[in-house]
């Protein structure tokens, strides 16, 4: 009979394989989550990129071409690259072994990249809404009215934007919990 003062004596050799085995589960499991999320964030932040760019209306009144392009709102162009950048990282993240020091630095770009895309998000709502809604304080008409097309693909933008914010989100807090799990047994 194993004695009290030798814990490890008293462990039985195949609890310890089907523990390692559970661990090993564990990993490829963790992994596989972050591979999806990491793919949905791809996803949605060159949807929105894509969407963005692609957004243009015209319309005449008055005699007056109105054209509306993401490219004549500061607001709307950081948008789009922020969404750009947010999918090439998150894309060569992909090609980052788990086992290397590298893969330590990942949640302070993840951190980062999550940041740069609320930002772009909130700067590009703001001038979404003062687009449907106008301002008044500042003597500003809604266009949206007038140019519906360019509304929707600024809408649909957003949308994509905000899944990627939310993926990134989880992203960060999936991987602080991996990088802290071996932390806390």
């Amino acid at each position: 009979m194993p004695s009290p003062a030798h814990p490890e004596a008293s462990v039985i050799p195949w609890q310890t394989s089907i523990a390692s085995d559970s661990r090993t589960k564990m990993a490829k499991t963790s992994r596989l989550c972050s591979l999806l999320l990491r793919l949905l964030a791809a996803a949605a932040t060159l949807c929105a990129a894509v969407v963005m760019a692609t957004s243009h209306d015209s319309t005449t009144i008055f005699g007056l071409t109105l054209d509306a392009k993401f490219q004549y709102t500061p607001a709307l162009e950081f948008f789009v690259v922020a969404n750009a950048v947010g999918c090439g990282y998150t894309l060569l993240v992909l090609f980052v072994p788990p086992t290397t020091s590298l893969s330590r630095l990942v949640i302070v770009f993840d951190v980062t990249v999550a940041m740069l895309l609320t930002a772009a998000t909130a700067a590009a709502g703001a001038m979404a809404q003062a687009g449907k809604k106008g301002n008044s304080h500042a003597g500003w008409m809604p266009i949206c009215g007038q140019v519906p097309s360019f509304c929707d693909h600024v809408m649909g933008a957003l949308i994509c934007a905000f899944v990627g914010v939310i993926a990134y989100f989880v992203i960060v807090l999936h991987t602080i919990y991996t990088l802290l799990s071996p932390l806390f047994p």
